[in-house]
């Protein structure tokens, strides 16, 4: 991957706020928008979901989900040459019993400390959505397959131009 593309995905991972996200509920797709923090790394990404929620009643362990999280839509940018970032794997739910949910929790509400309310109501549940795969489209006929170790790489890639000057 050169290092444009890792700057543009690393900074669609960490500047984004919210990713739409499909899980397969009672045999159909369906598909939500949620807000997300990327973990350092860049391997996986935490989220809180409310289990009142097609999307968030889908998720349970190994449930598999896709991600996909956009940059700007501009009018002087072509729809197909918006960038943008696909990826899948499987759900790891995160009990507040387990030793890593105090220190998920804390990486959560440091980007979205109004969400502090939410984790008071029974019906939420945190989730660690690691990354099997997926594919980077950073423009037209630019596009990178990505691994989990190729997400790794770009988590130290400098910023892009194009997510710079937004």
């Amino acid at each position: 991957m050169q290092a444009h593309d890792a700057g543009l995905l690393r900074d669609l991972l960490t500047s984004r706020r919210v990713l739409a996200l499909a899980v397969v509920a009672d045999g159909e797709p369906v598909l939500g928008m949620v807000p997300f923090v990327a973990e350092a790394d860049l391997s996986a990404v935490l989220i809180h979901v409310s289990q009142l929620a097609p999307h968030g009643r889908a998720l349970a362990a190994g449930a598999p989900f896709a991600v996909l999280i956009h940059g700007l839509d501009t009018p002087d940018v072509s729809p197909g040459e918006i960038p943008r970032v696909r990826l899948s794997g499987h759900a790891v739910p995160v009990p507040r019993g387990l030793a890593e949910y105090p220190a998920a929790r804390a990486a959560y509400l440091a980007r979205f400390p109004e969400s502090e309310v939410t984790f008071g109501l029974a019906d939420f549940e945190l989730f660690r959505l690691p990354f099997e795969g997926g594919r980077l489209v950073a423009g037209f006929a630019r596009t990178v397959d990505l691994r989990p170790d190729t997400l790794r790489r770009a988590a130290n890639a400098p910023a892009s131009e194009e997510e710079s000057s937004s």
